[in-house]
């Protein structure tokens, strides 16, 4: 096993974007379909039952049955964009795994809707579920030894510190297991817990590259915000409530959505949400293709 650079693959995204733009253009072209798509779905399926649990969010006094049954009437809606979010997320990580490991296998901008992004899926949903039942083992086991060691010793210190122990432990292994989606792509089979092994003495090397990775972006994203707001306050004519509106659609009506600002800022933000799959995903396809050499 060798070792792999944690700078190198923190900023292979920003390579990848730099190197082949046109592969970026198409990657926004791909979520701005999607970006446009996702809100007709919204506002059709349960724009009217949104707004009702809005209203009802900010009104103390509202009928919690009311609520409930809005939310009830919202789960056709979830049953439709869930899925869609996982294929699109599958997609596009995929698509940023073949740059980095079959760069020849180029496609439409490695863009591909195959067993590569199923296997993908499928390993999100495996580990939403593991996810859940470790933080609910986490929650239920350090409540009930902070419970005994306040009764013990009077104080909550040790329950404060046996959160942390388990948050901090709750990151470890997802540290260790984050190669799993890659290994996944690279290897055509679903890969859960292989990624321990592979990730040995590499905990700090890749936790540095994650960081790394996500204060770069951040960074790219907070100023590319601004300069966005500061450009479309300038044509609203100073305007910053109406451009803030973007935050917070009206969904009464597609047409009511889809504002001129509202079809600016989605156009912008594919751009933006292509930058930022290909940065945040890229790191570990790195890691993985140095680490996996014999």
């Amino acid at each position: 096993m060798t070792a792999f650079s944690a700078t190198d693959a923190a900023f292979e995204g920003f390579r990848i974007t730099r190197e082949k733009p046109k592969i970026l253009l198409i990657w926004a072209g791909f979520y701005m379909i999607i970006s446009f798509l996702m809100p007709v779905l919204l506002v059709t399926m349960g724009g009217q039952d949104l707004m009702a649990l809005e209203a009802a969010a900010n009104d103390k006094s509202a009928d919690s049955a009311a609520a409930l049954q809005n939310f009830t009437a919202l789960l056709p809606l979830y049953a439709v964009l869930l899925p869609v979010g996982l294929a699109v997320q599958a997609v596009l990580a995929s698509a940023v795994y073949r740059a980095i490991l079959r760069p020849s296998d180029t496609g439409f901008g490695y863009l591909r809707l195959g067993q590569d992004e199923l296997r993908l899926a499928l390993l999100t949903l495996i580990y939403f579920v593991l996810s859940l039942i470790a933080v609910t083992l986490v929650v239920v086991v350090g409540g009930i030894g902070a419970g005994i060691a306040y009764s013990v010793l009077g104080s909550p210190l040790f329950g404060v510190a046996l959160g942390l122990f388990f948050l901090g432990l709750l990151f470890f292994v997802a540290v260790r297991l984050s190669l799993a989606p890659v290994m996944t792509f690279a290897e055509q089979r679903i890969r859960v817990f292989e990624s321990w092994n592979l990730t040995k003495g590499q905990f700090w090397k890749l936790v540095g590259a994650y960081v790394l990775a996500i204060a770069s972006v951040v960074v790219v994203l907070v100023l590319a915000m601004v300069i966005f707001m500061a450009i479309a306050a300038i044509a609203a004519g100073g305007d910053i409530a109406s451009v803030s509106k973007i935050f917070a659609p009206d969904l009464s009506s597609v047409a009511a959505y889809f504002t001129i600002p509202m079809i600016i800022y989605t156009i912008f933000g594919a751009f933006l949400n292509a930058f930022y799959y290909a940065v945040l995903v890229a790191p570990a396809a790195v890691a993985y293709r140095e680490l996996s050499k014999a």
